[in-house]
């Protein structure tokens, strides 16, 4: 198993990718804490867990992931309980699609609040943990529109750009640590969000996907647990693009 006896904490835990990354994480001999908005979403993905893998160490906790000091206490917990974390998947995020003339101050703050400052204040509090321990893995969930943008919605694919830099440059510093910075950047998913569009709506989408389909919650799943294992441990200031090379 490639990440037996790790310690990974997955934000945005409790559906879709970081659902999946959970399971894979878990498939792969980690113990898994997930975090998730709320207490009663985080529980829930808790126990579907806990049902389909028994045996495995699994935890949960729903820090506010834009207050530093809320992320800060949540994993100090954890190296407590469990004695290190060793991967940190910054998974946590929202789109949008909002038209541009439409946009509020207030809403492009919630999305760089949670997509670009939940990165920050989770990769700030674990670098401090990682660096006394002298190893750690950050894993950061760009996007494709980090490098082709969307038509609507810009605060998304501007924190995701944000995201993909804020990689590159934490590996470059933090890896004198020996902690590896990598970023996933998922193309069209096949999320829940995705299942409820029209179809006439999705097969443009897939008529620009050289490979033909859409991406499942699982591709990406895997991509995060090759990176975070030691099969990757070259790897470092990468974002993997994980997208069928979907065109712009």
């Amino acid at each position: 198993m490639k990440l037996e006896n790790k310690i990974a904490i997955i934000t945005g835990g409790s559906r879709g990718i970081g659902y999946a990354t959970a399971e894979k994480f878990i498939e792969e001999g980690a113990t898994v804490i997930l975090c998730a908005s709320r207490q009663q979403t985080a529980e829930n993905a808790f126990e579907n867990l806990k049902a389909k893998y028994p045996n495995a160490s699994i935890d949960y906790m729903w820090p506010d992931l834009g207050k530093y000091d809320d992320v800060e206490k949540a994993f100090n917990k954890v190296k407590e309980k469990y004695g290190a974390i060793d991967i940190l998947v910054n998974n946590a995020g929202i789109a949008d699609a909002t038209p541009f003339t439409e946009y509020t101050e207030e809403l492009f703050d919630k999305i760089m609040n949670l997509n670009v400052k939940g990165v920050f204040n989770g990769s700030l509090a674990v670098s401090k943990i990682m660096i006394e321990q002298k190893h750690g893995v950050i894993l950061n969930t760009a996007s494709m529109v980090s490098r082709y943008g969307q038509s609507t919605g810009v605060a998304y694919p501007t924190s995701k750009a944000a995201v993909k830099i804020m990689t590159v440059s934490l590996a470059r510093e933090l890896g004198k640590y020996g902690i590896r910075v990598n970023a996933v950047a998922p193309g069209v998913i096949e999320t829940d969000m995705m299942k409820a569009v029209p179809e006439e709506m999705i097969k443009p989408l897939i008529s620009r996907i050289p490979l033909g389909q859409l991406g499942k919650p699982e591709d990406v799943a895997n991509a995060f647990a090759f990176l975070a294992s030691d099969e990757a441990s070259y790897i470092s200031g990468v974002t993997l693009g994980v997208d069928g090379m979907a065109m712009s």
